[in-house]
């Protein structure tokens, strides 16, 4: 067995945190996947964050892979976005009317994504989901709504079912509290399964109003799409009139500027986006085509409102983060570091004589531990991954001074300020980490 880089018992505040936390919060936190539970132990509380790199309560520092689970694709505190931020709040806060911000950032937002034409913001990815599914009932005069199982698509409840993300880390196949009666309207298919998708089809096409899907799927690990896979699934929507809704609040202006519809040419109907269109704020959209969105009020009869929707703090974060991504330079930082860290890491586990599976879309990433000698293709495959191996990896790199999501079902992230010094910490770190898992 290896010695770890830090103290026996290196993180006594957060232990301490905790334990009060939850006193007053289920689990002593804000959302399931953040109590480490999957990994069998307690969780790290961040005190602070500067580029790459994140300090906890004890003042242990750690390259950062979580990246708030996606939005911090510029790092912690970029000077641009704190001075943005910053400026705004001293404006004012919230309104409850509009501003001249929401204007610019949609329109960045409609320039940067080719199938949007308008674009409605809110304040979480489920909101943006569940509007955008009601907007898509609302139009075909349909119910049934089509998503793949391991598909995490928020906690709103026709979607909550099979999901992937805590739901599965937690080991949750559907969600108490959810009548049959909301369910019985969602099929599911197979990720990556294009002649499951076109039976379900041929049996229920006139029947379903969208199909859901992330188009690189971020929430059962990282999955990319199969050759043709998202075009099939486009010609299917198209012959039977279904609206055709992509999921990229992770993948959005991640994987590229104009998100994964750029990345794999394929034209959704609708768009979720979110993580980093609001810099690390709490900011969401959906967007599409001007014949769906005029069907939201007040143009059409469509519902949808939020108090904090557009608020000008999270607008002034999103125009800063994305103005920064805009000439995509940035992008082929984040494709060389992340090709980099992928083969550091296959030979170290290799090295390690641990057998694993690394995927990879542009600036996300996830290691399968499985004897599986291709690539994992949906969540089937991936939930018969070693967990526990997993598990025993993420306390080596933790320990090694290196952070990553605290479960096999998420996705790890590379900002624009991780480099050559955050890389070679890991390759050290991930040495140890892999041989604590062939130890095992």
């Amino acid at each position: 067995m290896t010695t770890s880089l830090l103290p026996a018992d290196p993180r006594p505040l957060s232990g301490a945190a905790i334990k009060a936390a939850q006193q007053v919060m289920p689990g002593g936190v804000s959302s399931p996947v953040r109590a480490y539970r999957a990994v069998g132990s307690e969780p790290v509380f961040a005190a602070r964050g500067r580029g790459a790199m994140v300090v906890d309560l004890d003042g242990n520092e750690y390259v950062d892979y979580v990246a708030s689970y996606g939005p911090l694709i510029l790092g912690h505190t970029p000077p641009s976005v704190v001075t943005a931020i910053r400026e705004a709040a001293g404006q004012g806060t919230s309104f409850g009317m509009p501003t001249t911000a929401e204007t610019t950032l949609a329109s960045m937002i409609r320039d940067a994504v080719e199938s949007i034409d308008l674009v409605r913001f809110v304040s979480s990815g489920t909101e943006a989901v569940m509007s955008a599914v009601r907007l898509a009932r609302a139009a075909t005069g349909r119910a049934r709504i089509l998503k793949c199982v391991g598909g995490y698509h928020g906690h709103c409840d026709s979607l909550l079912v099979q999901a992937g993300s805590g739901v599965t880390t937690l080991g949750i196949p559907s969600c108490p509290g959810i009548p049959e009666d909301v369910t019985n309207n969602t099929l599911l298919m197979p990720y990556n399964d294009l002649g499951q998708a076109r039976r379900l089809f041929e049996h229920h096409g006139p029947q379903i109003a969208c199909l859901i899907i992330e188009p690189i799927a971020g929430n059962m690990g990282c999955i990319p799409p199969s050759p043709s896979y998202l075009e099939g699934l486009r010609s299917l929507c198209d012959a039977s009139g279904t609206v055709l809704i992509f999921d990229e609040i992770m993948s959005g202006f991640r994987v590229a500027y104009g998100g994964a519809a750029e990345l794999y040419h394929v034209q959704p109907d609708l768009t979720c986006l979110g993580k980093v269109i609001g810099g690390g704020l709490p900011c969401a959209a959906y967007g599409g085509r001007a014949n769906l969105m005029r069907q939201v009020a007040p143009d059409g009869p469509v519902y949808q409102a939020g108090t904090l929707s557009g608020n000008p703090l999270a607008m002034a974060a999103g125009i800063a983060t994305l103005e920064a991504l805009r000439d995509r330079s940035g992008y082929a930082h984040l494709e060389q570091y992340s090709a980099s860290l992928v083969n550091m890491l296959q030979e170290a586990a290799q090295d390690a004589q641990v057998p694993v599976q690394l995927a990879r879309v542009g600036s996300m990433i996830c290691c399968f531990f499985t004897h599986q000698k291709t690539p994992v293709k949906d969540y089937d495959e991936a939930v018969h991954c070693n967990t526990t191996a997993y598990s025993s990896f993420f306390h080596g790199m933790l320990d090694g001074g290196v952070v990553l999501p605290p479960s096999q079902f998420e996705t790890w992230f590379v900002s624009t300020a991780h480099d050559d010094s955050t890389l070679e910490k890991t390759r050290t770190a991930a040495k140890r980490a892999f041989a604590t898992v062939r130890d095992t």
